[in-house]
């Protein structure tokens, strides 16, 4: 089976399951090529609907993930979005393809991954704007974001990112350390948050701070 034979097969399967609600982020998965983001010796597996090693102890979320955060994060084209945790760069990629003339920004950790993820992005053409840092911090120069989500755990939300979204902007997270819940905020007027819990997950946990 091809690599588009067998996206296509895995985002039917997705949108099968009933638990995405735009089709925009479907669209976005069977646009962005995941086994371009997957090392060589797992790219057999790229379209099944699993996380895989991509190095440095991280991984590459399962597409089911990556859709339904990009799913809750309710975006419109246009966006600015800001992801901490860049890793080897499909999720900002599904990201970038559903804002459209929007704009990604990324933090990412480990130099090395940034890097490699922001060579990868350029060749396939994604306007995504990569840094190495600790993402506790955001990136408050681009600040602000209509919508904000990580892609790694963490026991709270650090201050600086809820600052830096817009009100009536999201913030999409892992939560917690060995149990592990997906957490939707809305920012409100006040800039508190409107929160709800959105099933369990289990990713890599945040570093820096």
């Amino acid at each position: 089976m091809n690599n588009e034979t067998a996206r296509e097969r895995l985002v039917n399967g997705l949108e099968r399951s009933k638990r995405l609600q735009r089709e925009s982020v479907l669209d976005s998965l069977r646009a962005v090529p995941r086994h371009e983001f997957v090392p060589e010796r797992y790219r057999e597996w790229a379209y099944e609907d699993r996380p895989l090693p991509i190095g440095h102890d991280q991984t590459i979320s399962a597409p089911h993930m990556v859709a339904i955060m990009t799913d809750r994060l309710a975006l419109s084209q246009g966006d600015r979005v800001l992801e901490i945790g860049t890793g080897c760069g499909y999720h900002a990629a599904v990201v970038a393809e559903t804002i459209d003339a929007g704009t990604v920004y990324s933090v990412e950790y480990v130099p090395e991954l940034a890097q490699s993820a922001r060579e990868r992005l350029d060749r396939l053409g994604y306007d995504v704007h990569i840094k190495a840092g600790d993402g506790h911090n955001g990136w408050p120069e681009h600040a602000p974001y209509d919508g904000v989500y990580l892609t790694c755990a963490i026991p709270e939300l650090p201050e600086a990112l809820i600052e830096q979204v817009v009100p009536g902007g999201r913030i999409v997270a892992p939560i917690g350390e060995q149990t592990q819940k997906l957490l939707v905020a809305e920012k409100r007027a006040d800039g508190s948050l409107s929160r709800r819990i959105d099933g369990r997950v289990q990713f890599v946990p945040m570093r820096g701070g």
